[in-house]
């Protein structure tokens, strides 16, 4: 295997794995450093499927308990049953969308100057939407949703279609579920993990569809390859996801939205002055 390309499948696997679960957008990081990485063919495409695996893998381990009673439970526990079915409406629009409009999408938005007025635009929401909660806080209100069980089924749709947003590159599926949920209602936490459990079917359905697609460009000289970034993705987004958990029991979302403003500033500005050039 070439040093080189192991070097860039480690350093892509790192990026995939801590920035899927946050709300500052995996797949622009990844269009962005494949850039700078020289990694965006059509074998970087296809990486870039494979590592997204290994960061659903990552949420699978953290929460298997959960997903076990779940399933376990779905013949005689009522709240295993509506959790799934919150599941499965919040990820429908997402999933319809997706198929009508995702080669479209791609085609038009998949490139660094869409991704970084997204994260611009992405940072200044997360602002807004926490400068409202703190002043709800402040007149004593609570979160109408203060536990996944509490989720109701339009609940679960209003997050589902706030989803769909994502299907813009930039702007962060794990973004637009936890801030879209927040601002209908859930608690900072209870719309962090349903974002993680969201996370689960769509970015599985979405890893077999690509793959299945791009069947005629694997070969079997890709697997090492592909599997340094996998393992770098699931070790990420492990540690990733247990310290935004904790992060986000004494902090806000704020220092993310800093970061997208910033970051996406950076790319526009060296972007148009030639001192970066951002290949699409």
């Amino acid at each position: 295997m070439d040093w080189l390309l192991a070097f860039k499948a480690v350093i892509l696997g790192v990026v995939e794995g801590l920035t899927e679960f946050l709300p500052i957008s995996s797949t622009g990081h990844l269009i962005l450093a494949g850039s700078l990485l020289d990694f965006n063919d059509d074998k970087g495409k296809v990486f870039e499927i494979v590592i997204q695996f290994g960061a659903i893998l990552a949420v699978c381990w953290e929460y298997r308990e959960k997903i076990a009673q779940v399933v376990a439970g779905l013949g005689s526990d009522a709240r295993a049953r509506r959790f799934t079915v919150n599941v499965i409406v919040a990820c429908l629009p997402a999933i319809v969308l997706g198929l009508w409009l995702g080669k479209h999408i791609k085609a038009a938005l998949f490139n660094p100057i869409v991704v970084a007025t997204a994260f611009i635009v992405g940072g200044v929401i997360i602002l807004l939407v926490e400068r409202h909660n703190r002043r709800n806080t402040d007149a004593g209100k609570r979160p109408r949703v203060n536990s996944m069980d509490d989720l109701s089924v339009a609940d679960a749709l209003k997050v589902g279609l706030a989803q769909c947003f994502a299907l813009v590159p930039g702007t962060s599926r794990s973004g637009a579920t936890i801030i879209g949920g927040m601002m209908f209602g859930l608690e900072r936490k209870v719309a962090t993990e349903f974002s993680f459990f969201l996370a689960i079917p769509i970015l599985f359905g979405a890893t077999v569809y690509e793959l299945y697609k791009a069947r005629s460009t694997l070969s079997v000289d890709d697997f090492s390859l592909f599997g340094v970034g996998f393992i770098a993705a699931f070790i990420s987004a492990f540690i990733c996801v247990r310290w935004l958990l904790r992060y986000i029991a004494s902090h806000d979302f704020t220092a993310f939205a800093w970061y997208r403003i910033v970051f996406g500033l950076v790319v526009l500005v060296t972007g148009y002055s030639g001192l970066v050039v951002w290949a699409d």
